[in-house]
Parts: structure tokens; sequence; C-alpha cells
């Protein structure tokens, strides 16, 4: 990174301030530009809702957002742990068992390669399959941006990927953090004690612990929480509309990436 002259980042200044002013002290310069999806959309006019499956590596199962139409408003966990987080047969039926006893309905993405080893759970308890059938849905992938945006879903429990944590600020999504390894266990710590737009699990995942938590973020805690993320998505969706910090900074890159191409062409004339 010391020879970089220039830093783009996927986050916006409003989250990030100290952070970025200390990384506007060691680089020349800083763009940051994110949420970058939501920039996306607020610059492309001819985007539609169907675009933001296109960059998706894995089918989406759509028919999870009819059965989020059948759901309470604000009633929904939905479960995600990214694209390359894995679980043991033992965290799997923690996590089960927890959203399960938590009574709460939960839209639950089950990729493949989710599991260490074989990726089949062997004699599911008959009162796993009872509460899922009642209150549950479960996906092999979800068109997540959709899904964080429909009325139903009222928290998230991830991996605290930054992808993801971006997402459901600018949704307005309490989390629930799991965090699993790379950048996960910062995310998950500013998430919780600095931002303070959901709750840490860390790495525990005991029923009880994944019960309690779901609870307390769905109801509990949730007013407190709210407040907090409502301020946070508030400037995350300013960022990138029209004068906003990211918006304009995009606008600066685009300049700069211009007058470095100018400043080339001149260069090369003059050589010949």
């Amino acid at each position: 990174m010391t020879r970089a002259s220039t830093l783009i980042l996927n986050t916006f200044d409003e989250l990030e301030s100290p952070i970025i002013s200390k990384l506007g002290s060691l680089f020349p310069k800083v763009y940051t530009i994110g949420p970058l999806h939501a920039l996306v959309k607020s610059q492309i006019t001819h985007h539609t809702e169907s675009d933001s499956s296109n960059g998706s590596l894995r089918e989406q199962d759509m028919t999870c957002l009819t059965w989020l139409d059948s759901q309470p408003s604000k009633s929904v966990i939905f479960v995600s742990f990214g694209s390359v987080t894995m679980l043991t047969r033992d965290q799997l039926l923690e996590f089960w068992y927890g959203l399960v006893n938590s009574e709460k309905p939960f839209l639950w993405v089950l990729r493949e390669g989710l599991l260490l080893g074989d990726d089949t759970v062997v004699e599911t308890p008959a009162e796993l399959e009872v509460g899922t059938t009642e209150r549950g849905c479960m996906v092999r992938w979800a068109p997540q941006e959709e899904v964080l945006t429909h009325r139903a879903v009222g928290g998230f429990l991830t991996h605290s990927g930054w992808n993801s944590t971006l997402e459901s600020i600018l949704a307005g999504i309490p989390m629930i953090c799991w965090p699993h390894m790379a950048e996960q266990q910062v995310n998950s710590r500013c998430v919780s004690e600095l931002w303070k737009v959901g709750v840490d699990m860390k790495d525990i995942c005991d029923r009880s612990t994944v019960e309690k938590m779901v609870r307390n973020l769905m109801e509990g805690k949730r007013e407190e929480i709210m407040k907090s993320m409502a301020e946070n998505s508030k400037m995350a969706c300013d960022s990138v509309k029209e004068g906003g910090s990211s918006y304009c900074n995009l606008e600066k890159l685009i300049e700069d990436i211009r007058s470095m191409r100018s400043t080339k062409n001149i260069a090369h004339v003059g050589n010949e």
C-alpha cells in the first residue's frame, strides 16, 4: 500500500471519518465511493431491480421473496454466512435449534459447500423439521439486496463480510455478527461497539446464545439499536445521492482519471 498514490475504498466518509482522515495523511488521494452497490443505482439511470442479481455467481432462488411476502412486517430474521464460510455439523445444528427455539420466522441461506465434509445433514431431529415447516424457509442462495430491503425482514444474522455489512446498513437492518475470518472480526466489533447497529456473537454458536440474541435483536434491544441504525442508514443513503460525499468523490475520481490520461497523451505527443 505504501507504493500506492491513490486509495479507492468501498465505504463512505460519514461512517469511518477518523480512519479516512488518517489515511488522507498517508496517501495523496483517498476516494471513498461506497456503498458501491447503491452508488451504481444512483449513477445508472436505466438500472432496474432485476439488474442487482447480475453480479451473482450463484443461481438465486427467488421463491424466498414470495415466502417473505406472506410474513408480517419486520418479523423475519435473515441468515446468511456468505460464499466462503463453512460450518461443522454441530455448529449448523446449534444455529438451527437456536433459530427454531427463538420462535421467530427465519429465512436461511444453506448454500452448497456450507458444511465441512458431506453436504447433507443426517437424521434431522423431528422438532427442527416441524419448526422449520411452521416458520422457516431455506434456500441454496438468495437475492440478498432484495431480501434485506423487503418489508418482512427485521434482522440479519451474518458472517460480517464487508459487503454484507454495508448492504445491511444501507437497508437499515440490524445485525447479529458471527465473524469467521479476515476482516470480519473488525467489522463485527465496529457494528456492535462503534456504530451500535447490531450485536457481536463472536465465535460462540450454542443454541441458547443464538436464541437469546435473536430475541434481543428482534425484541429486547431493538429500539435502542434501531435508533443508531436509522442514523447510519440515512448517512449511507445520503452519501450516494447527488451532492453526497460518495457521489462527489466518484465525480472527482473520474475527473482525475481523465486528467491523468490527458497528461499522458500530451507527454506522448511531446516525445514524438
